[in-house]
């Protein structure tokens, strides 16, 4: 007996143990919400909310990615923002990073949008936050879930270049528009290049070739579940595993790969009829590995014939005949990198190195991340003292570290001396001491990794909080919540990674929110803060933050039903507040490094060079002048918080029996107090220069409008069951004030968007000098030539400068000023069909980077085939060549701008359930496989362009096979 009631303590002391790997909350029914330190019935949410069943979601859509597509399911988030603003993101309550969840571990994500519902997480939840819960144990026998995938990224388009001997003939081009005759490749030359018949000494290499690249690289997954409990306990465990490699295919970065391991586990306890406790604990572990060198930065910036060299050269290409053979061979087989047997790393005297040396020869670098999780929570039922009264407290202590192990080794490179000899290029004695190789460096050996990256977060937060929440004579619901919150979050890191801050990111505030119903038609709810911030002067640190919202549910009352009847609900809704907050209390102090966020209402001198003032008159200076102190910022003492002033009206309901559901808002939302140094309006320019006397103000002031809504229907078809949504934004900015004096009234920002593009309208190419000569002068730099561009003179002084600009639309980098998204999910019999699409409208952005804007000597792509010559002038949709005088043409102007409108279908899956009954005589309980493809299409004008990346790895379609199932 004694032994099976020790057995019995160890399985509930190891099932503790390995459930303590999770997180916090209670499994909630698709009834209850979690809002801002509580949950709300569905049907008592007062607008600004969307929640997300994720936990039924992904019965019908696999995803690792926390916050994957959220676009598509929720309206007002797009670009990872909500409402245009980047929110905070809370897991289980405690601010996190979204990517130390993966989506298999969330029950549901609720999405605050309005400043009403966000009022009591404080300052940093000032706009908006993303709660993402996870899931609970529940009441049952043990359960296990085991999902397994496996899949294929395949990479949609590579930027098209051209083939080096183009890119001579086109760069021979470039120097002759420019009336360079030097420094051109011969005719003679081109011609082998273009043969082939010489590549080591005429290099033409192809990044985007399978001599570097793979077509497919793969990732896979597998994840474990095991949930079960009883009265007294409740576990669920999520044990995770997933690898992957990457697309190149050469060097060291041959062994490429990323390795996750994950194990997340809870538990909730019933310790007494009164006290219930849970307890949390995460542990996140990635490694990477990856071999030197920057393959996809040199992509775009390398030309094709390898800056005229190539990055290797063969050793039997060395001339047997060669006075020098004997010491030349010595060189060679002395090397410790002799790639494939046969060949040595190129190089030239002012290209010693390069990324496929590197990638060769210089080693790898492998990265650990290790994040730890922990929080416990304990409530008290305290009806006791009175009916509906409860306290729940709580405390989290995360840690995250990222450091890297690096493996550096010098090499030696070599510079071939390439000379004809009876038709064959051949490497030879160059003559004098050189020997026919000239060798940069030298080889060296090591066993030592070095720790290189060292970064590490600590994050801390405490709760504390009062509930209440009672019904009266059947009609009259009230609830109520106070409670205190605070964290912090300290980072660190080596010399190169911000070393070491002293003031860590806060998070102080007192809640109060107050609500009450009548018979759930009628609502009225408070919500405020008490904030505090150690950002400000002593005097300014506390502010409030009140809020007040209202709810009719018009569908209740009885003229309502009798006209409308075919409405089962309709909710309006209405809310003010004003936030305060300290996100934006950040600002860089003139001559100093870096971003200041504490202490800018302070004067601050430095003597620090090279942020010290130079004075030539410093008294005591050996000869004339010298460092000295100086003013880098004016001090003021009523610096304050700057506020978030937000109107709100909210429509939400239901017809035809559930057979269509909708949400909307409208918001319109003024922050104000936005921190700027004025200039020489209101102060005199004597407080810049040589030091700035210049305080920080809370100047600026912004506005926000715009409406949300998710629209939803759902409809049965004898055996075919089907739901549409579509969800959107339109969303707009303006500057109400801002810190600017304009040297033209049309170049003004005020009363304009946030996101506003300003450039230049563009007029053609000019065609002939006879036009260059007649039109405004234009005062880019270098010389105005036939082929290049044509600006409007818009203020009509005669001349083209930057008071030439124009408002040219919305870059849309917050909100584009529409986006929308669209979910499909078609089920028949056992298979099921889900598919997610989202979009955007409205915005522009500009051809631009090295791929429309080559350097002097940099890499031509296909865009140039277009140039403008004298024989294309009339067809020509590309400036002409030039090596010198690219600052008129490489501006943002109407003539490199498009439009960023598109549609993407996300991804498709479908779903296969098998028949329980064919499983029933199995320890196999429940059996699905699925199919899926991610990023497959994308519907736009400038579609190639728009999947295209240049200098990073490309995008890429993702093909997966899953199979999930239950024991």
């Amino acid at each position: 007996m004694k032994n099976i009631y020790i057995k019995s303590c160890c399985v509930l002391f190891a099932a503790f143990l390995v459930s303590a790997a999770k997180a916090l909350g209670q499994e909630k029914s698709d009834t209850l919400v979690n809002v801002a330190f509580r949950t709300v019935a569905k049907e008592d949410l007062l607008g600004g909310v969307s929640t997300v069943n994720v936990s039924d979601l992904l019965k019908k859509n696999y995803s690792t990615n926390s916050l994957g597509n959220l676009q598509s399911l929720i309206g007002g988030y797009a670009n990872n923002n909500i409402w245009g603003q980047a929110a905070l993101v809370l897991i289980d309550g405690v601010p996190r990073r979204a990517a130390d969840v993966r989506l298999t571990e969330v029950e549901s994500i609720t999405v605050l949008k309005s400043a009403d519902a966000v009022a009591l997480y404080g300052s940093n939840g000032s706009k908006g936050a993303i709660l993402i819960t996870t899931k609970r144990g529940s009441i049952g026998a043990l359960k296990i879930d085991v999902r397994a995938n496996t899949g294929l990224f395949i990479p949609k388009s590579y930027p098209k270049y051209l083939n080096a001997a183009d890119y001579k003939t086109f760069y021979n081009e470039a120097l002759a528009n420019d009336g360079i005759t030097t420094g051109g490749y011969p005719q003679a030359e081109i011609d082998i290049t273009r043969a082939g018949t010489s590549p080591f000494r005429y290099a033409d290499i192809d990044f985007f070739s399978s001599d570097y690249l793979k077509k497919t690289y793969s990732r896979s997954d597998i994840t474990t579940e095991i949930a079960g409990g009883n009265e007294f306990a409740r576990y669920y465990t999520n044990i995770g595993l997933n690898s992957n490699n990457s697309l190149v295919n050469y060097g060291e970065q041959k062994k490429n790969r990323d390795f996750g391991f994950n194990v997340r586990g809870n538990v909730d306890m019933n310790i007494s009829k009164w006290l219930t406790a849970s307890a949390n604990a995460v542990a996140n572990l990635n490694d990477n590995y990856v071999g030197r060198g920057d393959f996809w930065g040199a992509s775009a910036t390398i030309p094709p014939n390898f800056n005229r060299f190539s990055p290797l050269f063969p050793i039997d290409a060395i001339d047997v005949n060669s006075p020098n053979y004997n010491q030349i061979i010595e060189i060679a087989r002395n090397s410790n990198h002799i790639i494939d047997g046969q060949y040595l790393l190129g190089a030239l005297s002012n290209v010693r190195t390069n990324v496929f040396s590197d990638m060769l020869a210089a080693g790898y670098i492998k990265t650990k991340s290790r994040t730890f999780l922990y929080n416990i929570n304990a409530k008290a039922d305290l009806g006791v003292l009175t009916k509906g009264l409860s306290f729940t407290t709580g405390t989290s202590l995360d840690y995250n570290s990222v450091y890297s192990e690096a493996y550096l080794l010098e090499y030696a490179t070599y510079e071939p001396i390439w000379t004809t000899v009876n038709g064959r290029d051949v490497i030879t004695d160059f003559g004098g001491p050189q020997q026919g190789v000239k060798q940069y460096g030298i080889d060296r050996n090591s066993i030592v990794e070095n720790v290189g990256r060292s970064v590490y977060t600590q994050t801390m937060s405490f709760k504390s909080q009062f509930n209440y929440g009672r019904t009266f004579a059947n009609d009259h619901n009230v609830a109520a919540t106070l409670m205190g919150w605070w964290f912090t979050s300290q980072n660190s890191g080596d010399i190169n990674n911000g070393g070491g801050t002293y003031q860590p990111l806060k998070n102080t505030n007192l809640g109060f929110q107050a609500g009450y119903n009548f018979r759930k038609k009628y609502y009225l709810d408070f919500s405020g803060a008490l904030v505090h911030s150690a950002k400000l002067p002593p005097s300014k640190r506390n502010g409030i933050s009140p809020t007040v919202t209202a709810g009719w549910r018009l569908s209740d009352e009885g003229f309502f039903k009798k006209n409308l009847s075919f409405f089962n609900n309709l909710k309006l809704t209405s809310s003010y507040a004003s936030l305060k907050q300290d996100l934006d209390i950040t600002g860089t102090r003139f001559g100093a490094t870096g971003a200041v966020d504490y202490y800018l209402y302070e004067t601050f001198f430095t003597n620090r060079t090279p942020t010290a003032g130079y004075y030539q008159w410093r008294d005591g200076a050996a000869g004339a002048g010298g460092n000295t102190t100086r003013s880098v910022g004016g001090g003021n003492p009523d610096l304050t918080f700057v506020k978030r002033n937000e109107f709100r009206v909210g429509l939400e309901g239901s017809m035809s029996k559930n057979l269509i559901t909708f949400d909307a808002n409208y918001f319109s939302q003024i922050t104000d107090g936005l921190l700027a140094q004025q200039g020489s309006d209101p102060f005199p320019s004597y407080f810049t220069g040589q030091g700035d006397f210049r305080p920080w103000l809370n100047y600026g002031k912004q506005k926000r409008t715009g409406v949300d809504f998710a629209l939803n229907l759902n409809k049965k078809i004898g055996e075919v069951q089907y739901s549409l949504g579509m969800t959107g934004l339109f969303y707009n900015s303006k500057i109400l004030r801002l810190n600017e004096t304009p040297t033209e009234t049309y170049l003004a920002r005020t009363n304009r968007p946030l996101d506003n593009f300003f450039g230049y309208v563009a007029e053609g190419l000019f065609q002939n000098q006879a036009e260059i000569t007649n039109s405004p002068a234009q005062q880019f730099g270098g010389t105005l030539r036939p082929g290049d561009i044509k600006y409007k003179d818009i203020n009509g002084d005669g001349v083209i400068n930057d008071r030439d600009q124009i408002d040219l639309g919305h870059n849309g980098f917050a909100s584009s000023p529409f986006n929308y998204g669209v979910n499909v999910t078609v089920k028949w019999k056992r298979l099921t069909m889900f598919a997610l699409g989202s979009g955007n409208a409205g915005a522009i952005a500009f051809k631009s980077g090295s791929y429309y804007w080559p350097s002097a000597t940099g890499k031509y792509s296909v865009e140039v085939l277009n140039r403008w010559t004298p024989a294309t002038a009339a067809s020509a949709t590309y400036p002409r060549l030039s090596t010198n005088s690219t600052a008129n043409n490489y501006r943002n102007s109407t003539y490199w701008m498009y439009k960023t409108n598109r549609f993407n279908l996300d991804r498709v899956q479908f779903t296969y359930d098998f028949n329980d009954d064919i499983l029933k005589k199995s320890f196999v309980h429940g059996l699905s496989i699925y199919v899926q493809g991610d990023n497959l299409l994308v519907v736009a004008k400038e579609r190639r362009l728009l999947e295209t990346n240049i200098g990073s790895p490309p995008q890429t379609r993702f093909l997966n096979l899953g199979v999930r199932t239950s024991f």
